[in-house]
Parts: C-alpha cells; structure tokens; sequence
C-alpha cells in the first residue's frame, strides 16, 4: 500500500478516535439528563433538577469539544479521500448532510434555550427543551452510523460510471446491517455517561460533598449502567454479531480468530492467534458457542480465515485484541454494575466505600471499550473502504503526499493534546464547584 494511503489512514484514525471520545458522552449523557427533568417535574424533586443543571454544564462543553474535533474529518473527505469523496460522496453526503441540518442543528439550538431558558420559559418549556437535546444527539448519532453502516454493507445504490448514486433513501436509513449496529453503539454510549455520572457520584460521596444530589447521580448512572451493560451484550451484541458474520464472514472470522471453517465451531474465550501457523495458540474453547452466537445452531458451519483469500484478510491481530479487549471490559461493567445494583437495592451501596471507589476508578474504561469497538468495526474492514466495491488503496487522493499529510497530523496531534487538557481543565473545574442550586 502506497505511503501517501498509510499516512492518510493514521491522520484519519487519529482524528476520528479523539473526536469519538465526545460524542460517546454527549449522546447518552443527554438520555440521562433528560430523565433527571423528567423526574423533577413529576416528583417534584429539587435534586433531579439539580443533577439535570450540573450535567448540562459537562454536555455543553462536551458538545463544544465534539464539534471542534469533527470539521477536520469533513476537510479530509475532500483533501485525503478525494477518490473515495467521488465515487460514494452521492450516497454518503445524504446521511451526513440530514446529520447536520435536522440533528445537528436542533441538539445545538435546544441545547441554548435548555441552558439559558431555566426560570424564563415554563417547567414544561423547558422539560421539552432536555428531550429535544437528548433526541438530537441521538438522531445525529443515526444518521452517522447509517453512514458508517453503508460503508460495512452498502444497499440502495447502483453503478453510474465512475461513482454510484441512490436509489432509495428509505433503504439507505434503513440498512440491515444498521438495525443492530445502532443500537449496539447507543448501547456503549448510555454505559459511558452512566458510569460517568455514577462514578462523580461516588466521588463526592467518597469526599463527603454534596452527598444529596451525589445520591442522586449514583443511583441513576448505576441502574442505567447495569441496564445497557446488559443490552450491549444482549441482544444488540449478539444480533449484531450475527450481521457480521453474515455480511463480512472476514471481520468475524479475525474477531474469534477462526482459521479453519468447521461446523460447532468453538468459541474462544483467550488465546493468541498465530498468524503463521494459522491457529489459535494456549486456546480456551467452549465447544459449539460460536456457531450458535453466529447462526443459531450449535452445528452450523463457520467460515475460516483459510477459505478467504488472503488480499481479503483484515490485520488479524489488532482486530482480535480489540474484540477481545471490548468484549472483556462489557464483561467486567456487567459485573460492577451488577453489584452496585444489588448493594442499591439492599439500601448500602452509599456506605460500602470500596463499591464507591470502584465505581470511580472504572470511569475511564467504557472510554476503552468504545474505541476498541471502533477499531474492530473500522480496522475488520479492510482492506475495503465501501465493502466489496472500493479498496482502502484505490480510495486516497493522488495529489497528497505522505510527507504533507504526516505535517498536518502533527499538527492535530499538537492542537489536540492542547484541546484535550483544556477539556480536562473546564470538566474538573465543573466538578469541583458542585452541583448548583440556583440556575
């Protein structure tokens, strides 16, 4: 692959992975709050309505830093992925287009009137004004995916020349492979602000402030937490999985490290996969699963790595990892979420310090988690950048060098690292002045 395709991929990757760290809190976190005001105007409780106020405080700067770090990838489509831009730009710039001007555009003006609107427009007035932003982040988020999902599985197209066009709208937005990919990535982002606002929560428990509304967060973010801990395993886990091995049998084949088709294929709890000898290495088996994980049918037939052509194999080892590093740390939120639930229901859970400095420290894991999904979703790909129709390599723009696209990452990488700790700053400051009660 030329070095101008290598530089344009990492300047992507980069980009893309810092800007994803914001939008996987802000389309969750507006779920939450918009349960928080739900809560306050039908029970009437002034911490609900605190809470909703401390976190809109977090979204809109996380909204902020999340638009800031998404232009630059709109630019690459045009300077790093020109080809790419020409031959899928009719059928993508649909999706991305709606993404701005239905989604975009109402989460932004909501979010305004949501943040300045307390006390000058009506209870309800402003209860409507915490869904349309919890509705806006999770349309743009839709819209995104639907982009991304035709990419994985392009539908609704046909061939003109050197480009497709759309044939349907309505099969665009509704992608097969969209129907449980969106509701899996939904998923991840409601388990990263949950436990985000669980484990602030048990921050100032653990510092004795603001012990009431503190309560509040811990048990919103813990059952919300255990909740979607859950559905991201079953069934929007599952169901997805099942379209990944009916659509990219590769990327499966990579995630379980499967090199040999078999029928009962077993699944892989750990191992290492051997990508010279074409095996698993120390494997830990359960007989059976993956066939049915993958078809419903514990005798099924699953493709292998060695009934692929090798120019068609994705990077086996960084797709298996990241799988296995996603799949493990859902496993371990099930788990902690789990507990704090059960200490939650038995009314201990905010004496039991070692459940509340777990929860704490756990915060930056569905970070990870959600990242190694995105690697497993982007990297499973190759070496096609629209499945089946347009290679990675055939993709780029032919008047960019390596060296002027290195220069410009660089140059992100410093503006982001200044963006970041900026970030960090604003969100450390917000939780150290607490909760306000006063808007």
């Amino acid at each position: 692959m030329p070095d101008a395709v290598i530089a344009a991929r990492w300047q992507f990757a980069f980009t893309i992975m810092f800007h994803y760290l914001f939008p996987i809190l802000t389309m969750g976190l507006g779920v939450l709050i918009a349960v928080f005001k739900t809560i306050e105007l039908r029970t009437g409780n002034p911490q609900h309505g605190i809470a909703a106020r401390f976190w809109a405080r977090i979204f809109a700067i996380t909204f902020a830093a999340g638009v800031v770090t998404g232009i630059p990838m709109e630019f690459q489509f045009g300077t790093n992925w020109a080809r790419f831009s020409r031959y899928a730009g009719p059928v993508v710039g649909q999706t991305l287009f709606m993404e701005g001007v239905f989604a975009f555009f109402a989460e932004s003006s909501l979010l305004g009137v949501f943040l300045f609107g307390e006390g000058r427009i009506g209870r309800r007035a402003h209860w409507l004004a915490a869904v349309g932003v919890a509705l806006g982040a999770v349309l743009s988020g839709y819209f995104i995916v639907a982009t991304n999902a035709w990419m994985q599985h392009p539908v609704a197209y046909r061939a003109a020349g050197d480009h497709v066009e759309l044939t349907s709208l309505w099969g665009l937005l509704t992608n097969p492979y969209l129907r449980w990919q969106y509701p899996h990535v939904i998923s991840g982002s409601m388990v990263t602000a949950s436990m985000v606002v669980a484990g602030i929560g048990a921050f100032y428990l653990l510092a004795r402030r603001h012990e009431e509304t503190a309560r509040v967060f811990v048990r919103v973010g813990v059952v919300s937490a255990a909740l979607f801990s859950l559905l991201s395993l079953f069934p929007t886990g599952a169901f997805h999985g099942e379209n990944i091995t009916r659509f990219q049998p590769a990327k499966m084949a990579a995630m379980e490290g499967v090199f040999r088709t078999r029928e009962g294929a077993p699944l892989a709890i750990i191992g290492m996969p051997d990508t010279e000898r074409q095996e698993l290495m120390d494997p830990i088996y359960v007989p059976g699963i993956l066939s049915y994980l993958a078809y419903g049918n514990f005798s099924a037939r699953v493709t292998g790595l060695n009934d692929i052509p090798k120019d068609l194999h994705p990077p086996i080892e960084i797709v298996y990892y990241a799988y296995h590093i996603m799949v493990g740390l859902g496993t371990i939120f099930i788990a902690v979420t789990a507990a704090a639930a059960f200490f939650l229901w038995r009314g201990t859970l905010f004496d039991r310090r070692g459940m509340l400095w777990i929860l704490m420290l756990t915060m930056p894991f569905p970070y990870v988690a959600n990242e190694a999904g995105w690697v497993v979703a982007e990297v499973g790909r190759q070496p096609w950048t629209v499945y089946g129709l347009l290679r990675v390599a055939d993709s780029s723009s032919t008047n960019v060098t390596a060296g002027m696209t290195y220069f410009t990452l660089f140059g992100f990488m410093g503006l982001y690292l200044v963006l970041g700790i900026l970030y960090l700053l604003l969100f450390a400051r917000i939780v150290d002045e607490g909760p306000r009660e006063q808007p």
